[in-house]
């Protein structure tokens, strides 16, 4: 009887925890998007010269002169709304943070099926704030 209970729920399993990963990548993934906007802000503050962090949509990637880009996994929607001064072209951008700590500010969307987080960086202050988001 403890098996067959046992198997059921190794059998169910599974299926729990890939319905529960997309939820899971989204958090972390906008976490860790705040965490390296953050990381560029100080960098510009730190080497006392402009840092710019390069969005990049169709690649799924956010780069940062010197350091490791961050992949967002492909199942999540990624978008940007940043000063049209910092557009590459329609697929990349950069949101600039510069030694006094403001910024060109911007923000970063990442979505799964209608639900997310933005990522808002203050063009004044370069602050970085994180906020649930979803289709208005």
């Amino acid at each position: 009887m403890v098996l067959a209970i046992a198997s059921l729920i190794m059998t169910a399993m599974p299926a729990l925890l890939s319905a529960a990963l997309p939820g899971i990548e989204l958090k972390s993934s906008a976490r860790q998007a705040a965490a390296t906007l953050r990381l560029a802000r100080a960098l510009a503050i730190q080497r006392g010269e402009p840092v710019a962090l390069t969005i990049d949509l169709k690649q799924h990637r956010l780069s940062l002169p010197g350091q490791r880009p961050l992949f967002i996994p492909r199942r999540l929607e990624l978008q940007f709304e940043i000063a049209g001064s910092e557009l590459i072209d329609e697929q990349r951008g950069a949101i600039c943070f510069f030694p006094d700590g403001s910024s060109s500010g911007g923000r970063l969307i990442l979505a799964y099926k209608g639900h997310g987080y933005q990522v808002g960086v203050s063009w004044l202050t370069g602050r970085v704030a994180l906020a649930t988001w979803s289709v208005p």
